[in-house]
């Protein structure tokens, strides 16, 4: 059965045969490590049957109970659908049909259309029930993929905070006053909390790596054009996942995704040394957010781990040309054309309508122009800066506290918003690929993250310095 979120009272268990009452929100330590430990161990567990993809399933519809009524994070749970996928799942691995994703939980982010439910995006304007599957969540069901619910987002994906008058605030599982960013926070704080494994998100301006930085996970960006259901904001979006490892996030592309050569393959083997230009230098619209001190010294943190393993990494200062700043059309043009295509606009946040009204002016002749701009400084910035990879912060500091932005007009959260996150949505705009790398906390245990940016195609590359990032951290704090 479909259960709404908010159909229960916080903390109370579901009537009925909902999930709340055949998955009690009691997870042990041991069950928990299970739903945590990532798709591919739980690929391994699968195969060599020691877990069922029923017993997996039904662990994580408790997991979700247990934590979710602590960061807000889901908007609907298919626990019967789920279950009937999951045994599905283990007859078919049972009859040597099996692929590499087949039996694993994942959360869709409401921005995708699940056939017989409604595409939220966040909002109350949407009412009407989706007649099929978008093209990844075909693709995940034809994988075997076990569909457990959908996760929120701000309204339309428009803000890289997680709070609508639809689903309320969505807060992060490192520390419940903060954000997990947006706008696919609700997936973020799920894997994060250790309530799913994977899930999918969208990144239109930073809406996959905002939210792992905020939530201490890896979020990459593939080439524009790379996965289904993405072209979004007239191309800026692109769908992917998050998850915990750079391995997970590979294979979860490599599933779904065309890239020429295996991610998974390149996760787990260092790359070539490369030419890495470090880069603070910001594409704000008026003056960019102070740079947290602890943002720069993880920054600077990452460029010497990389350094140290034989990569040539020097400064560099990226330009910020009028080519680079049309993404402004596409991402106020795509918003209002998003506006205009919901069931009910008078349904709409005031806020929303606001922005839209911003893009309004925006007609196919200068998208088109926004568009072929894009392009060519994408196809130019690496080469001009004589690097290969750009490693620069995601964001001005770590997750701001929920409600940081409540009231401000669209304008006025539009600037805000830019200047706190001027280092994600141009690489957008370029179609280029991007990374978002965990990279240390603040004290009060708040993530903070790193970028890496290669050049459009080159998500192998990127996928193979951002595994041997993550293995040169994992054992420097196993030295120190």
């Amino acid at each position: 059965m479909h259960q709404p979120r908010g159909s229960d009272e916080p903390g109370t268990e579901a009537t009925g045969e909902g999930p709340g009452r055949r998955y009690g929100r009691q997870v042990s330590l041991e069950d928990a490590a299970v739903v945590a430990a990532g798709p591919t161990r739980l690929a391994e567990l699968l195969r060599s049957g020691e877990l069922t993809s029923r017993r997996l399933t039904e662990l994580t519809l408790a997991a979700i109970a247990a934590k979710d009524p602590a960061i807000n994070a889901m908007v609907s749970v298919f626990a019967d659908e789920a279950l009937a996928a999951a045994d599905e799942a283990d007859r078919r691995r049972a009859a040597g049909e099996s692929g590499p994703l087949s039996g694993i939980p994942v959360v869709v982010k409401d921005d995708l259309d699940i056939r017989g439910t409604v595409t939220g995006l966040g909002s109350r304007a949407q009412t009407s029930v989706a007649a099929s599957d978008s093209d990844l969540v075909a693709a995940m069901r034809a994988a075997g993929m076990v569909i457990v619910g959908t996760s929120t987002l701000p309204e339309l994906a428009i803000t890289g905070f997680t709070e609508s008058e639809r689903s309320g605030i969505t807060r992060n599982p490192h520390h419940l006053g903060h954000t997990p960013g947006g706008s696919s926070g609700g997936s973020a704080a799920l894997v994060a909390a250790g309530a799913v494994s994977i899930a999918t998100a969208s990144d239109g301006a930073g809406s996959i790596r905002i939210p792992a930085a905020c939530c201490g996970l890896v979020g990459f960006k593939p080439t524009q054009g790379t996965m289904p259901s993405s072209g979004g904001w007239h191309g800026l979006s692109t769908q992917g996942g998050l998850a915990a490892r750079v391995v997970d996030s590979a294979l979860f592309l490599d599933t779904f995704g065309i890239f020429g050569s295996s991610l998974v393959e390149a996760a787990t083997h260092d790359p070539a040394p490369l030419r890495i230009g470090v880069s603070f230098s910001a594409a704000a619209a008026t003056k960019p957010a102070p740079l947290d001190p602890r943002v720069r010294e993880q920054v600077e943190h990452a460029a010497a781990l990389l350094g140290g393993a034989g990569h040539r990494v020097r400064a560099v200062d990226v330009p910020y040309p009028i080519a680079s700043k049309a993404l402004t059309v596409r991402y106020l043009g795509g918003i209002a054309q998003a506006a205009g295509r919901v069931d009910d606009p008078a349904l709409l946040e005031a806020r929303t309508r606001q922005i839209a009204r911003l893009g309004r002016p925006f007609g196919p002749r200068a998208v088109a122009w926004a568009v072929r701009q894009g392009r060519a400084w994408g196809d130019s910035v690496h080469d001009a800066l004589d690097v290969d990879v750009l490693l620069t912060p995601v964001m001005s500091g770590p997750a701001i506290p929920v409600e940081h932005w409540k009231g401000r007009g669209g304008l006025s959260t539009v600037l805000a918003m830019n200047a706190f996150y001027p280092y994600t949505a141009q690489w957008n705009h370029a179609g280029v690929p991007a990374v978002s790398m965990p990279m240390g906390s603040t004290d009060e245990g708040l993530p903070l993250a790193v970028q890496l940016i290669a050049r459009r195609g080159d998500d192998a590359r990127l996928m193979a310095l951002a595994g041997q990032l993550e293995r040169l951290e994992v054992s420097r704090d196993q030295v120190s």
